[in-house]
């Protein structure tokens, strides 16, 4: 059984900077497709940012230049190190991985048709003006 623990949420000003880490434990699968999505409080949950095979990388345009998503399969971890962040970024930050090929893995990220499988249970994000 797949299960996706995140860590590295907390509370920072704004301009500062968090480093998110989801460590994937049961994933057995050839293909990695993992993604980081957050969802704030009255609003729809949305990509963040998404790696396929810890290559192709896809970003949401509203931190494109300040997030950056990596992999390290020897760790079985995806991070995304956030800078220069904003209170828009205030959120819940959720990991999300599948075996989908690279279309499957563009689209869960961008919200449809396919939807990743598995999910963590979220870290907090808070960042105060």
């Amino acid at each position: 059984q797949v299960q996706l623990v995140e860590s590295g949420g907390g509370s920072v000003q704004a301009g500062g900077s968090l480093r998110l880490s989801c460590v994937a434990s049961g994933y057995t699968y050839s293909r990695t497709c993992m993604g980081w999505f957050r969802q704030a409080p009255g609003k729809e949950r949305e990509g963040v940012a998404a790696i396929y095979n810890g290559q192709n990388t896809y970003y949401a345009d509203s931190v494109k230049g300040r997030f950056t998503i990596s992999q390290d399969n020897a760790k079985n971890t995806v991070y995304l190190q956030m800078n220069s962040l904003k209170p828009e970024d205030t959120a819940m930050y959720y990991c999300a991985a599948d075996n989908l090929l690279t279309y499957g893995c563009y689209s869960g990220f961008v919200g449809g048709p396919y939807v990743y499988k598995y999910w963590g249970q979220g870290t907090q994000v808070t960042v105060s003006s």
